[in-house]
């Protein structure tokens, strides 16, 4: 009776415990939920240096995520893409993807891009944006600044939450009256330390955000016009003159292939019509010589 009667005791306080955890952790994610959707602020695209988004960088509690865009024109984007890779890695970033696309022109320029998406510590993303101007002509710049202050916040609580639900479990395991109720409390450690695993993959995943931007950044050769054409007099008056410049560039190395087939080609029209020109001479001399008289 005594042992039954403990039975059953233990399995109204597991259900009690597992009931008053759950809706708490619940109830915590929908305020944050609720709170989320008054506070956080969507995307803001400014050019890097923005007085008006400096501000959310000052406060240390902020979790600002950012990703910035770039297109740098370069004399050549194979080297231009090494060098961005050893100005990421010397501020302790990391480059994740690199692609590379060799000329295809008779110029062994044109066709020619590279793109590079790669992580920098959010501290140095302005940094790292003025130093692009180093590799070759700046196009394009755009920085997005998303703050996830509130999502961090729900998720440290849930995490906080269900902490103290599995120790709670595991104590409720270890003094345990019969082999039913401990394998209740099995049951309901096990869900709550898988869900408590996902809750601390995402807040390791949100904290690699913030930690470290991403930039994408695109390298295109010299003369090729930005999309939608350039922006002004002067960009188009750039793009012309760096078009200008290929465009010779390439005529005089398809000059240069030309030369010696032209210089063998009038070496074989010199053979063969000097001979021609010479017997047609001889035989206009000796037909335009008098006749000797007949007796």
């Amino acid at each position: 009776m005594r042992r039954s009667l403990g039975t059953a005791i233990a399995a109204l306080a597991l259900t009690l415990l597992v009931g008053c955890t759950g809706g708490g952790a619940g109830s915590d994610s929908a305020g944050s939920d609720s709170a989320g959707s008054a506070t956080d602020v969507g995307p803001v695209t400014a050019a890097p240096g923005d007085p008006e988004v400096a501000p959310a960088e000052a406060d240390p509690d902020r979790q600002v995520v950012q990703t910035a865009t770039a297109s740098v024109a370069v004399e050549d984007p194979a080297d231009g893409a090494q060098r961005v890779s050893e100005l990421v890695e010397s501020v302790g970033g990391r480059v994740e993807e690199r692609t590379e696309q060799a000329a295809s022109g008779e110029d062994g320029v044109e066709g020619a891009v590279a793109d590079l998406v790669v992580r920098v510590p959010a501290g140095e993303l302005t940094g790292v944006l003025a130093d692009l101007e180093d590799l070759g002509d700046v196009g394009s710049v755009s920085v997005s600044r998303s703050d996830v202050t509130t999502t961090a916040v729900d998720l440290d609580a849930r995490i906080s939450a269900l902490q103290t639900s599995v120790a709670r479990l595991q104590a409720l395991m270890a003094t345990a009256a019969s082999t039913e109720a401990l394998l209740a409390a099995e049951g309901a450690l096990s869900d709550r330390q898988e869900e408590l695993e996902s809750l601390r993959s995402q807040r390791a995943l949100l904290a690699d955000r913030v930690e470290l931007s991403t930039l994408h950044v695109h390298l295109e050769p010299f003369g090729v016009a930005p999309v939608g054409g350039p922006g002004g007099f002067l960009d188009g008056l750039g793009t012309g003159w760096r078009a200008l410049v290929t465009a010779l560039g390439a005529a005089v190395v398809v000059l240069g292939v030309a030369l010696p087939w032209l210089a063998l080609a009038a070496l074989v029209t010199a053979a063969v019509l000097v001979p021609l020109r010479l017997t047609r001479r001889r035989a206009a001399v000796a037909s335009a010589a008098p006749t000797p008289p007949q007796d």
